[in-house]
């Protein structure tokens, strides 16, 4: 048992108090680059102008033999680096894997102060939180950082996703989740090689015509996530983190990946990955509010004056419930028109 009156207190003497409030940044996309890539880091500081956030990749998609590079490359971009208003996160290897520990190891002691968010792959349960949690305090007290850093879990397994209120609050340090698609499916034992997305045999079909038994019977093929990306949103929201959707893998076809990005946008998500750089607009332009939808939103608020009440707006009734949907819009505006004088003078906002 765990007095809530110790949930804020450092798991470490010396290390630093646990923040009582995410903070909300920009976190449209997040953008992953191998860390073992010396190519790559060598474009780290002009990525670091064009994304919310610049991830330091070290667990998947980096070969068994360049672990090692992957760490000490995570260690050169975050001292080499400006970031200004862009978060740095990094991934580290697994917690059942030979290299996690030594990742987190020099994540804290020798990136920590540039770090922003270390991310967890294949968190099943809360007992994982728990361990890093613990880890990190003890670290951040030897490194003697200021600021605690954040944690954000990746869902890819069965378990995690059945444990995933427990998981979102486990820890002060939670910051958010992704949705792993393509390990989950295989944990699931789902029939799709996809990352992500739809699939053409997940569909509904039309019923059959009455008056013509061969007419044909169109279909639509629907989203294999939805259930998922629902249930972390809802998790995430409880808990007061952020909830993201995760990688889209069919980097050619840009028009599937909008349409995934906007059904994780619709459901709650504040962000996604991008794997390549024609995501980043992408996940831009989905996971900021159109002018219109802003636009409509600021007229329903002004409209409702105090927000009670119901009235007739263009024909359609608005009443307090859609002046809660219509803040949030309008908030979420404002957060990224602060930082970004484009979109600010789309939305009105401009001085």
């Amino acid at each position: 048992m765990r007095s809530p009156k110790d949930f804020f207190k450092p798991l470490a003497v010396g290390a630093p108090a646990p923040r009582h409030e995410i903070p909300f940044r920009p976190s449209r996309m997040i953008h992953f680059f191998p860390a073992s890539n010396e190519k790559m880091r060598g474009k780290a500081q002009d990525m670091a102008t064009k994304v919310d956030v610049l991830l330091a990749n070290l667990e998947d998609g980096v070969p068994a033999g360049d672990k090692e590079a992957a760490r000490a490359g995570l260690v050169e971009v975050a001292t080499s680096v400006d970031f200004g208003e862009t978060q740095f996160w990094t991934r580290v290897n697994s917690l059942d894997s030979p290299w996690g520990l030594d990742d987190l190891t020099a994540a804290v002691l020798d990136a920590g102060d540039a770090l922003d968010v270390i991310m967890i792959p294949k968190v099943e349960g809360p007992e994982d939180i728990h361990y890093v949690d613990r880890l990190l305090a003890q670290l951040e007290a030897k490194a003697g950082l200021t600021e605690p850093l954040m944690v954000h879990a990746i869902l890819e397994t069965a378990r995690g996703v059945a444990n995933v209120e427990e998981i979102c609050l486990a820890s002060p340090r939670m910051q958010g989740l992704s949705l792993g698609p393509a390990d989950l499916a295989a944990n699931r034992r789902m029939k799709t090689t996809r990352v992500g997305g739809g699939h053409p045999d997940y569909v509904v079909r039309q019923d059959p015509d009455p008056d013509d038994e061969h007419a044909d019977r169109p279909i639509y093929q629907q989203d294999l996530w939805h259930y998922t990306i629902a249930r972390m949103v809802d998790a995430c929201v409880t808990a007061g983190i952020l909830p993201y959707y995760g990688p889209f893998g069919d980097i050619a076809d840009g028009v599937a990946c909008e349409d995934q990005f906007r059904n994780a946008y619709l459901l709650g998500c504040v962000g996604a990955w991008s794997l390549h750089p024609s995501q980043i607009e992408i996940a831009k332009r989905v996971f900021s509010p159109r002018p219109a939808d802003v636009a409509h939103a600021q007229r329903v608020i002004e409209a409702m004056g105090d927000g009670t009440g119901a009235i007739m707006l263009d024909g359609k009734m608005e009443d307090d419930a859609s002046t809660k949907q219509c803040q949030v819009v309008v908030a979420l505006a404002r957060e990224l028109a602060a930082r970004d004088p484009e979109l600010a003078e789309s939305y009105g906002f401009a001085s």
